[in-house]
């Protein structure tokens, strides 16, 4: 099997660099594609530096699906691996990764993360959505047949957050298989950096209800499971604020962004299932542009 591995990156110069040294420790023989847009920390001369990288793309957007469709352009691999800049794989990946493309469509698997008082890990996630059987995958840490790819027309540039779980809405409706191999996994060693990420609400429910109404439409089944969410993180906020965790201000501006969201993204998603009525279902996909690179320098 010829495989091409595109690791998006951004501003993680350290952190990449010790998941190149991963894919060429466990995958010598693998395509490596780093997709850098844009960094400001010196990752473009570290990655030229290096003699086992292919090729590296440079883009001006920000946005992890942009990335992901930038790489895919250049792979030359009967099959396409994505891996996150600040994973690295573990020596079963590849033999697991390729055992898993003989028989499935896609291949993904776990992130085990090293913590103080031990590891986590996760595990597969697969229900039914309106007769559609949907398996979730680690967008950081998953394989394609390059012919998967094609008929998924790539990733739904739209999608700021949530591109990987679209796309598995849309492999459920093509039929496409997908397996989750233990053995096919990646760790993420524990920073002890104090930070906390801010939930940006209204993308979260902007793509949550745009993936749900493009893939399925504005039936009762996307209503019901859209507001089920809502609710369930309206409780969780409403929890924090009782506890002292949060403000009444801000759980109160947090639902406008939801709804807002939710409003956005049910029109938008309208307007993407009329634009496509293929099964692929992305007007946004890999097909629409020719204009991703600012730069590139391929060394094969």
């Amino acid at each position: 099997m010829n495989l091409s591995v595109v690791v998006p990156t951004l501003n993680g110069r350290d952190q990449l660099a010790a998941s190149l040294d991963s894919l060429a420790a466990h995958a010598p023989d693998a395509e490596v594609i780093v997709v850098n847009g844009p960094s400001a920390d010196g990752t473009t001369g570290m990655v030229r530096e290096r003699d086992d990288v292919d090729v590296l793309v440079e883009i001006s957007a920000r946005t992890i699906n942009v990335a992901r469709n930038a790489g895919i352009e250049v792979a030359s691999g009967d099959a396409v691996a994505f891996l996150g800049q600040d994973l690295v794989v573990e020596e079963s990946w590849f033999g697991a990764l390729c055992s898993g493309l003989e028989t499935a469509h896609v291949a993904t698997g776990p992130t085990h993360q090293t913590l103080q008082g031990g590891m986590t890990t996760d595990e597969p996630e697969e229900r039914d959505i309106a007769k559609r059987h949907v398996t979730y995958f680690n967008g950081r840490n998953v394989a394609f047949r390059r012919r998967t790819l094609q008929d998924l027309d790539g990733f739904d540039e739209y999608l700021e957050t949530g591109g990987a779980r679209d796309a598995a809405h849309r492999l459920g409706g093509l039929g496409a298989d997908v397996e989750w191999l233990p053995e096919m996994c990646v760790r993420r060693e524990y920073e002890a950096d104090g930070g906390i990420e801010r939930r940006d609400w209204g993308w979260k429910y902007r793509a949550l209800a745009y993936r749900l109404v493009k893939n399925y439409g504005l039936r009762p089944t996307v209503v019901r499971r859209t507001l089920a969410h809502a609710v369930d993180d309206a409780a969780s906020a409403a929890r924090d604020v009782l506890s002292g965790d949060g403000t009444p201000t801000g759980w109160l501006g947090n639902g406008r962004d939801v709804v807002g969201g939710i409003s956005t993204g049910i029109s938008d998603g309208m307007v993407a299932r009329a634009r496509d009525r293929s099964k692929s279902r992305n007007p946004h996909g890999l097909s629409t542009r020719a204009d991703r690179a600012v730069a590139r320098y391929d060394w094969r």
